[in-house]
C-alpha cells in the first residue's frame, strides 16, 4: 500500500496553494527521508510562485518551499553521516525537479543536511539555511572578509542582512549595516553600527571611513543599493551581491578596481553539483558549532503559520512586515 502525506501544491503560477493528499517519497541512493517539523519561507520562494524566477521555477504543479529542519525518518542507500532519529536541517528543495518543503516529508540529498543545533528549536533552524548560505558564500566565500575589514551591510536587519552582520563580526570585522530607523536596536545588538538607509552615500562614507570607502559591502538589495554600493567601496575592494539582476553602470566600481561577486544561493541545487551542494552540507556544520557557541543566532518573526495558512507567509516575506524570518510550522 502506498503511504501518504499532505502537502501543499502550486498548481498554477500566482495562485493559492491547494492542500493534496499524495505520496510519501522513498529516499533513493544518497537520499534520506524527513519528517518535515518547519518550512523556512524566503522572499525567493514568494517569487518562485509568483513566476517571477524562471531561472528557478519548478515544472507546476509542484510543491514548494527551500528551507526545513525536521527528523531523520529512513536512510536511502550509501548514505553513512545520518542515522534515523537525526535532527537536521538544511536548503533542501522547491526549486525546478526538486520538492520544496511545504509538506509532511521530503526525500533530501544527504549532502545538502547537518545535525540541527542542540539549542534551537525547529523553528528557529529552518529560519536559517537560505539566508546564512547566502550570507556565508558573499562575505566568506567570494568577499572573503578579513580581521579589522570595515564591512557595510545593506539591510543589515534583513533575513540576509543579519546573517551578514553577525558573521561578519565572529570574522572580526567592523561592521556597519544601513537600516530603517525602527530596526537599528536590531543591527545594534548584533554588533553592528547602524547608518538611516536615508543618509546619503557620502555623508556615511566621509563620517565612517574618512572619505576613503569601505573594504567590503554586502548588498541584499540590488537596485539603488547596489549603485550606491559602487560609490561607498574603496579602491580594491570587495562587493557581494545576492541581488543583482538589474542593468547597472559598472564605471564608479570600475575607476575604483572594485570586485564585484554574484551570489545565487539555489545554484548547487538547481544544478545537481554534487560538489556544491556538500559544500552546503559543509558550511552548515561549521554554523551549527557556531550556534551552539552562542556566536550566532536567527531572528525570529514571531507569527505563527502553518501549512492552513502558509500563503499568508508567503505574502509577509514581500509585505515589508516581516521583523526576522518568517517560518511555517508543519508539525
Amino acid at each position: 500500500m502506498i503511504q501518504k502525506m499532505k502537502a501543499l501544491f502550486t498548481n498554477t503560477y500566482e495562485s493559492d496553494f491547494v492542500t493534496t493528499e499524495t505520496a510519501k517519497p522513498t529516499p533513493k541512493k544518497g537520499e534520506v527521508l524527513i519528517k518535515i517539523h518547519a518550512s523556512g519561507v524566503n522572499p525567493i520562494d514568494n517569487k518562485i510562485r509568483l513566476g517571477l524566477s524562471p531561472y528557478a521555477s519548478p515544472v507546476l504543479p509542484a510543491i514548494l518551499g527551500t528551507d526545513l529542519a525536521g527528523v531523520i525518518e529512513a536512510i536511502g542507500e550509501g548514505v553513512t553521516n545520518f542515522k534515523v532519529g537525526d535532527e537536521v536541517y538544511g536548503l533542501a528543495g522547491g526549486v525546478l525537479g526538486v520538492q520544496g518543503t511545504l509538506a509532511e516529508y521530503t526525500a533530501v540529498d544527504a549532502d545538502l543536511l547537518a545535525i540541527k543545533p542542540k539549542n534551537l528549536s525547529m523553528k528557529e533552524a529552518a529560519a536559517i539555511p537560505l539566508v546564512l548560505l547566502t550570507a556565508w558564500e558573499g562575505l566568506i566565500d567570494r568577499a572573503k572578509v578579513q580581521k579589522g575589514d570595515k564591512v557595510l551591510v545593506h539591510a543589515g536587519a534583513g533575513g540576509v542582512g543579519h546573517m551578514v552582520v553577525q558573521l561578519a563580526k565572529i570574522f572580526g570585522a567592523d561592521v556597519y549595516a544601513t537600516v530603517s530607523e525602527q530596526k537599528s536596536a536590531i543591527v545594534k545588538g548584533f554588533g553592528a553600527t547602524p547608518i538611516d538607509k536615508n543618509t546619503p552615500v557620502e555623508d556615511y562614507v566621509n563620517q565612517y571611513t574618512d572619505g576613503k570607502g569601505f573594504d567590503l559591502i554586502y548588498d541584499t538589495l540590488g537596485g539603488q543599493s547596489l549603485d550606491d554600493s559602487f560609490k561607498a567601496i574603496r579602491h580594491y575592494g570587495q562587493i557581494a551581491s545576492c541581488y543583482a539582476f538589474g542593468t547597472h553602470t559598472l564605471a564608479t566600481s570600475s575607476l575604483r578596481s572594485a570586485s564585484i561577486h554574484g551570489v545565487f544561493v539555489l545554484r548547487a541545487m538547481i544544478g545537481n553539483e554534487n560538489e556544491g551542494r556538500k559544500h552546503h552540507g559543509d558550511i552548515l556544520k561549521q554554523t551549527t558549532r557556531l550556534i551552539e557557541e552562542g556566536k550566532l543566532k536567527p531572528l525570529i518573526d514571531p507569527r505563527k503559520f502553518t501549512l492552513d495558512n502558509a500563503i499568508e507567509a508567503h505574502k509577509a516575506v514581500s509585505d515589508g512586515s516581516a521583523i526576522g524570518k518568517i517560518v511555517v510550522d508543519i508539525v
